[in-house]
Order: C-alpha cells, then sequence, then structure tokens
C-alpha cells in the first residue's frame, strides 16, 4: 500500500512569484505563500502566520507568472516535497519542506475589493499543465493480501 501525500493551503502571495529555467529549458515558478492560523492569547484572538513555500512546474508555472502578484489569496493543492542541501558557508545540512503545486486558484475578487463581504464569486484561474508522469504498476496482486 503506497503512502498519501496530499496538501491543500490558501492564504497570500508574501512576494512577486520568481521565474526561472532549469538548464533542460523547463520553467519553474517559485512563490511563498502566508497561512494564517487563529490563536487565543489571554482574552485576544490572534494570527499567527506560517510561511509555505511552493513550486510550479513548466507551462502552468509561465501561464501563473504572467498575472501573479505579492498579496493575492491564493488556494494550492499538490504534493509536499522536502529539499535536503548542505550549507555552502557553515557546512550544515538544511531542509526545507514544500508543496510542488497541481493546482493553483486566485481567489481575489474581480474588483480588487479587499475582505470577504466584497464579492460572494471569487475569480478562480486554472491554467493548463501537463500531467506528471504515471506512477509505476504496483508490483503486487490483489492475490498477494493475506486478508
Amino acid at each position: 500500500m503506497g503512502c498519501i501525500n496530499k496538501a491543500a493551503i490558501s492564504g497570500n502571495l508574501t512576494r512577486d512569484p520568481e521565474l526561472r529555467q532549469t538548464q533542460s529549458g523547463t520553467s519553474v515558478l517559485s512563490m511563498a505563500v502566508a497561512v494564517n492560523e487563529r490563536v487565543k492569547r489571554g482574552d485576544q484572538w490572534e494570527d499567527r502566520p506560517s510561511f509555505v513555500d511552493v513550486t510550479v512546474w513548466g507551462a502552468r508555472a509561465e501561464a501563473l507568472s504572467k498575472f501573479l502578484r505579492k498579496g493575492l489569496r491564493v488556494a494550492v493543492s499538490g504534493r509536499l516535497r522536502q529539499d535536503r542541501w548542505q550549507d555552502k558557508q557553515t557546512g550544515e545540512n538544511r531542509s526545507r519542506l514544500g508543496i510542488v503545486a497541481d493546482e493553483v486558484d486566485v481567489m481575489t475578487p474581480r474588483d480588487g475589493a479587499q475582505g470577504r463581504q466584497a464579492v460572494s464569486q471569487p475569480q478562480v484561474a486554472r491554467t493548463p499543465y501537463a500531467a506528471p508522469p504515471a506512477a509505476p504498476a504496483d508490483p503486487y496482486d490483489d492475490e498477494d493480501i493475506p486478508f
């Protein structure tokens, strides 16, 4: 049985996304999304932000780079991926958990108004993309399961 690797978040872009090209020419878009969690401190509720790195690949990255900007509210779904590297200055091992996006929906209202009351129908922008390669076939047959 395989593992489930799905992630879904919504929040605001913390900076303008950055579009780059790999050495092989594949487009990759990097962005960060601030996701708030409501916590109570004493008698007051406050937002505690978490910042999530999001990566979009291929034609979808190119399409999204044309209109995503800092501050836009987005919904992202995809899979978690942990990047690992060694810091060049200190030699310490580092890692970062982020989302490789399969879908990015823009949720900012059409008129650009802030807040929930402005527009009940958000603008949703979906871009076409090439699906990732299919996972290899499961090497186990249903007959191998002992129950």
